[in-house]
Parts: structure tokens; C-alpha cells; sequence
């Protein structure tokens, strides 16, 4: 175990001269340093991360489970994507006080608005622990010999790292396992809204732009953070007062120029620059196919429904969010993948490894069927992915096929059972009164029966017919109009599955016997078979990729011995990383070249009143036509929006500071170009874009579009 561990840390840390790509560890970031400053960088290691003073690490968090934010004031406010808070402003709104339409400025700490639920976390510090979490594991061990060690191990470091602190620890694996870190961190829960821009800005071009360069959006919120008086993390209080920050970012307003050094900061969810090419074709010819056409289907009918009403829209902003998002990027991941040619590069790679085993007896015995065992797995591994992934995005896409498996299906059940008694029944109903309730508040039966006739008959007619279960062949031969006329049923008849008041009085009424028949019912009797797959599938899947882990534990391992001179950095696992790179334009097609920032000319010239994601607000028209934009605009007269760069980013960088050569906040990160969001698999320095709003354009909205001076009057705002 030594040997290997010495080998891992002697190749991740071999740096070379202008890489852009990378997702470096902070810890270790002292090994970059050189490279960081020779591309323009003015601070030091010290200052991105260090345990022994404050430093730019305590000004960063994540934000909820799946963003980040960074501070920007004394007393704790915070910074992050307006679709980082998006469904929690959702949460807040209603017709009378619509923050998503109109947008939300408190005037004063009074009037921040309480999130129950929402967690920032700090990172306090970070330790590699790999002998610890290794410590007795042997090579003959089974993999569950040594995962059931492993586990013991990361039990006691935790335990050890938080004894007798309020803090919560967590070790991850890093390289499928050749490594381990420990991250001790500190989480508060009292989190509070304090300024979102509205829609028109911080949502402005929606689902088309949503991916895309050039770029005009707004991304942007303001939330604060409270202690308890003795600045610790607390549940919310009105004598909660705000968080000291140990560290917090000035924003620089002086520009954003070409080949400027950039830094971002945060918590990158998922890379999979490892997989072999076997894997790669599963992701870009089964996956992504299915569920982009699935989801087509889905936000097709959303929309036609939004365009209708406010409070629909209201309604289902944020499920539309949430499904476009994956939607346009494997979009671009497929597009990127295909025109980079990247399943041959890995075949060509993977070529040049087992050539590389060939050539050593020893090698081969320990690596020579590595490879093709691992496509055996893959051929597996093909079909269960086709499997759960039309599964996933067609039945489990509907609302009401969710809603009468996840809820409705318990009190059938309960009905059903001669174990429950009448009491625990009855108990089972009254829940299911309240969450039918609450579902029906945002539910639209017109949005869901297009999904429900589009989504199966898209299942039906398209899905390998020996991938369908047997109890569901039947419906191989149904129309879209025997779809629809089962839907009507469900609206229109008892029990009304469809229909949220309908439903609500017969979960009340209705007998115990009737309850029991509905094991009977049509829908059921699609659906059950579906889930019941969906779940057997999903557990042969996870042995499937338990095994190629193992797989590839192994292939990363023997990569580091093959490729001495190769810079390695972890795959992404929502720990905080850093990566630097330069501002840059750059040329998606040929003839096509991008410039590396936009304006408020550009918003202004996108403004289409008949359609609501392109619909300027007028305030914003009126401050454009009269050029006052205060100090904000740059040295053209213009008032920039966003820019972009070569920092090597993914989901979960969404509200990352972007930070300038001098520890100035110059942006914040929201977004990378579709052409390049096949970084996750392969990143590519001539294609691949980190989208940032400029910090000049968020102080604009603040200043002079909102008139928050409260707000402007805590930051500290660098002019030279």
C-alpha cells in the first residue's frame, strides 16, 4: 500500500506551465503556486488556503447541497446564482408577493427573510488521511472484507476530528479510492434572503440561452447568514444576530480584460475524466438520447401551459428549471464528445495502455485483462442503463405516476393488508390528505396528461420490446388516443387521481374496501410493473458499477505508473477545489469566433415583449436609454454583463467567486458554453468556457436598478 500511495501523490503533483485544465485540491495548492504566478497570479498558496490564519477558503461555502457562495461583507452576507436560490424564492412567493416576478431588496436586516431548511457549510480544514482510512488493509482481501474496514477506519478519523466541537467531519475517497481526505466543516442553519433580482434579469433568456454564448443573465442573489450571540450555528431566532466573517471578498470594478488570470473557488460536483471508451458510448449513444427527447417532451408541455397564466408559470418555474438544465447540457456534452472525437481518443489511449502492459511480463499479469474485463462489464452494463433511463425519464417523468407510487400507493397497500388495523389505516389516509393537498397546489392536469400520452407512447414505440416487462407488452399497440383516454379516466373518474379537489374528498370518504379495490386499478397495473423493474434494475446496476469501481481503482492506479509525466487531479466529488485559468474568447465553429465578454447593449437588442424570457424590464430600458450606469460601465462607455474564461468548472461551481490576480472578486461563475460541457468526460482548452457575471453588472442591479444602498454601503468596492 505504501508504494502505491507514494506513486499517486509523486504524479498528482507534477505541474506543468499553463494547463487550464484541473480541479486542484487547496491543501496541496502550494505545488501549483509557481504555475499560478507565472500566469499572472500576485498572492501566494497561503492566501487561497491555509489553516494557521484566515484565508480565502473561510469566505467560501457551499450553498444549500449543490452550489456555492462566497462572502462579500463583515457581517456575513453571501453571494450566489439566482438559480442556486431559485426554487427557495419560488418557496417565498405567492401572487401577492411574486419575489420570482418582481424581485426582492430588504431595506434593512428587519425585513431579511427567514429560510427554514437551507444550510451554508465552511470548510474548516482539510487532511489527507489515506494511511488511516488504508490502515490494515491487505491486498488479499475481498472488496467486502475491505470496504467493511474502511468504513471502521472513516468512523474513528470522523469521530476523532470532532470530539468535543460543534463540527461535522466527512472522509471521501479521491481516485476510486487510492486516496482519502478528511473534511472537517462547519454548518449554520440560519440563512436568510436579503436582495434577488427579478426573473427578467436573474433568469433573463431562460431555457434557450441557458448553456449558451454570448450570454446576457443576471444569475445572481443575496442571502445573509446568522449565529447565535456567541457566533455559533444556531436554528433561527430573532435574537440571532449576523455572522462575523472571518474572510470576505472585495469586488473590484476595475476590469476584465483579455488573458487576465482567474481563479475560482468552490464545491464541483461530478467529473468522469477516467472513463474508458465503452462507458463514454453508453453516456452519448443510450443516455443522453433518451433523456433529451423525454425531456423535450416535458418542457414542450410545461411551456405551452406557462405562456398561458401567471400563477402557472408561478406554478412550475422551478420544475421547468430543474428539468431543462440536464436537458441543454447533454445537448452539448453529445455535440462536444461527437465533434472532438473523443470515444476514439480513448480508444486510441486505451490502445497505448495495453501495449504498455504487453510489454512487461509483470504488467501483465497484474494488468493484462484489466481492459477487457472492464467491457464485459460494459456490455452488461449497456442495457441496464437503457433500461432505467427510459424508465426514469418517461414514467417516473409523470407527476401523477410519481405521486400515486410515492403516496397514494401506501394507503392501497394499507387498505390491503389484514396487518393493519383500522386505526393505523385511517392514520395512513389523514397523511395522504395533507401531501394531496399540498401536491395539488402545483399541479396542472393539462401539463401532465400531454406528458402522460407524449411520455408513454414515446416509451412504447421506442424501447427495445425485450427490455419491456411481459406485463406491459400489451400496451405495445396502444395510441396516443387509448393514452389519453386513460388519462381522462383518471381525471373523471372515482377516484379521481387527476382531479386535486375530486381526489382530496374521496382520500376522505372513501371506505377501506374501496381503498383495497384500487390494487386493481389500471394505472396500477401499468405502473407497478415499470417500478418494479426500475428497482431490480437499479440494484444490478449498482453491483455493476460497484464492480467497475473496482475496475477502476486499479486502471487509475496503473495510469500513474504508465504516464510518469502526466498531470492526474481527482475527479470532482463535491469537496472544494480550485481552478485557475485565463479570460478568453474562442471559436466554437469554423468562421464563428466569440469574444470573451457582453453588454447591456446585448440584452437590450434580445428584448422581445412577446416572449416572457426576453422581456426587459422597463426600469432597465429606462437606465440603458439614459447611458447611467454610474461607475459600473467600462472604459468604452459600456456596461458589461458577463465574460468567460478557461477555468476548468462543472455543476456545483455554480456561485463560485471568480477572483482576479490580486484576491478581488471580479465575478461570479454560473454557467459553462454548451459546446464545452463535455469537460465532465474530456476537457478540451480550445472549446471549454467557464460563464461568469460580471461583478460590475451585479453591483449595478444592486446600486443604481434596485436602489439597495444598504446593501452597497457593506461592500468593499475597489476602483484601482
Amino acid at each position: 500500500m505504501k508504494k502505491i500511495f507514494f506513486l499517486t501523490l509523486l504524479v498528482f503533483f507534477r505541474i506543468f506551465a499553463f494547463a487550464d485544465e484541473g480541479m486542484w485540491i487547496p491543501l496541496f495548492l502550494g505545488y501549483n503556486e509557481a504555475e499560478m504566478q507565472q500566469m499572472g497570479f500576485r498572492l501566494t498558496a497561503d492566501d487561497v488556503y491555509s489553516v494557521n490564519h484566515h484565508s480565502m477558503k473561510d469566505g467560501i461555502v457551499l450553498f444549500g447541497s449543490g452550489c456555492t457562495g462566497e462572502l462579500i461583507s463583515p457581517d456575513g452576507l453571501l453571494i450566489t446564482n439566482h438559480h442556486c436560490g431559485y426554487s427557495l424564492v419560488q418557496r417565498h412567493s405567492s401572487m401577492e408577493h411574486n419575489y420570482l416576478h418582481n424581485g426582492f431588496w430588504s431595506k434593512s436586516r428587519d425585513e431579511e427573510i427567514a429560510t427554514p431548511g437551507l444550510t451554508v457549510t465552511f470548510l474548516v480544514r482539510m487532511e489527507d488521511v489515506t494511511a488511516a482510512a488504508l490502515k490494515g488493509v491487505e491486498s488479499s482481501m475481498t472488496e467486502a472484507e475491505r470496504n467493511k474496514l474502511v468504513e471502521k477506519n472513516i468512523k474513528d478519523i470522523t469521530k476523532a476530528a470532532t470530539e468535543g466541537t460543534h463540527y461535522k467531519a466527512i472522509v471521501k475517497p479521491f481516485f476510486y479510492g487510492n486516496q482519502y481526505f478528511l473534511f472537517v466543516n462547519e454548518i449554520f442553519r440560519d440563512v436568510r434572503l436579503v436582495g434577488v433580482p427579478p426573473e427578467s434579469i436573474g433568469k433573463f433568456g431562460g431555457d434557450t440561452d441557458n448553456w449558451m454564448w454570448p450570454r446576457h443573465t443576471g444569475d445572481f442573489s443575496l442571502w445573509r447568514i446568522y449565529t447565535d450571540k456567541d457566533g455559533n450555528p444556531a436554528d433561527y431566532s430573532a435574537d440571532n444576530i449576523p455572522l462575523k466573517s472571518k474572510k470576505y471578498f472585495p469586488i473590484s470594478i476595475k476590469g476584465v480584460n483579455e488573458n487576465d488570470f482567474t481563479l475560482v473557488f468552490g464545491y464541483p460536483g461530478t467529473t468522469q475524466q477516467f472513463l474508458i471508451s465503452d462507458a463514454v458510448d453508453v453516456v452519448v449513444n443510450v443516455q443522453n438520447p433518451v433523456a433529451i427527447h423525454s425531456r423535450d417532451l416535458r418542457l414542450a408541455a410545461m411551456k405551452r401551459q406557462m405562456e398561458k397564466s401567471t400563477a402557472i408559470r408561478l406554478m412550475y418555474s422551478a420544475k421547468a428549471n430543474s428539468i431543462s438544465n440536464g436537458w441543454k447540457k447533454w445537448q452539448g456534452e453529445s455535440k462536444g464528445i461527437n465533434e472532438c472525437h473523443v470515444i476514439e481518443k480513448k480508444q486510441k489511449e486505451e490502445a497505448e495502455f495495453q501495449k504498455w502492459v504487453e510489454a512487461d511480463n509483470a504488467r501483465k499479469a497484474e494488468y493484462g485483462q484489466l481492459l477487457s474485463d472492464m467491457k464485459k462489464v460494459y456490455g452488461d452494463y449497456r442495457d441496464k442503463v437503457k433500461v432505467n433511463t427510459y424508465l426514469s425519464e418517461t414514467f417516473i417523468g409523470i407527476e401523477m405516476v410519481k405521486f400515486l407510487y410515492s403516496n397514494v400507493l401506501k394507503v392501497v397497500n394499507a387498505a390491503a393488508s389484514s396487518t393493519f388495523t383500522d386505526a393505523q389505516f385511517d392514520e395512513a389516509r389523514n397523511k395522504l390528505v395533507a401531501q394531496a393537498e399540498s401536491y395539488f397546489a402545483s399541479y396542472n392536469s393539462d401539463i401532465d396528461a400531454e406528458c402522460f400520452v407524449e411520455l408513454m407512447s414515446y416509451y412504447f414505440t421506442t424501447q427495445d420490446s425485450k427490455l419491456i416487462p411481459a406485463e406491459l407488452q400489451r400496451y405495445t399497440t396502444f395510441t396516443k388516443a387509448d393514452w389519453q383516454a386513460m388519462f381522462d379516466r383518471a381525471k373523471n373518474r372515482s377516484p379521481y387521481f387527476a382531479n386535486g379537489d375530486k381526489f382530496v374528498n374521496f382520500t376522505k370518504n372513501a371506505k377501506r374496501k374501496d381503498w383495497a379495490k384500487l390494487k386493481d386499478h389500471e394505472l396500477y397495473k401499468l405502473i407497478l410493473p415499470a417500478f418494479d423493474q426500475y428497482f431490480v434494475n437499479y440494484e444490478e446496476m449498482s453491483d455493476l458499477r460497484a464492480k467497475l469501481d473496482l475496475y477502476y481503482r486499479t486502471y487509475v492506479k496503473a495510469l500513474m505508473e504508465k504516464d510518469k509525466d502526466r498531470t492526474f487531479y481527482p475527479d470532482a466529488n463535491l469537496t472544494m477545489r480550485v481552478t485557475y485559468g485565463k479570460v478568453r474568447g474562442f471559436k466554437p465553429a469554423d468562421g464563428v469566433e466569440y469574444v470573451h465578454y457582453t453588454t447591456l447593449d446585448g440584452v437590450i437588442a434580445k428584448d422581445n415583449p412577446d416572449i416572457f424570457d426576453y422581456k426587459v424590464d422597463a426600469k432597465l430600458k429606462e437606465l440603458y436609454e439614459n447611458k447611467d450606469y454610474g461607475r459600473y460601465a467600462n472604459e468604452k462607455g459600456e456596461l458589461p454583463v458577463c465574460f468567460i474564461a478557461s477555468n476548468h468548472t462543472t455543476g456545483g461551481n455554480s456561485g463560485s467567486p471568480v477572483i482576479n490576480a490580486d484576491g478581488e472578486l471580479i465575478g461570479v461563475n454560473f454557467d459553462r458554453v454548451w459546446e464545452g460541457t463535455m469537460s465532465d468526460i474530456n476537457y478540451d482548452v480550445n472549446r471549454c468556457r467557464n460563464i461568469s457575471l460580471d461583478a460590475r453588472y451585479f453591483l449595478f442591479i444592486i446600486d443604481k436598478f434596485a436602489g439597495a444602498q444598504n446593501i452597497i454601503s457593506e461592500l468593499d468596492i475597489r476602483t484601482k
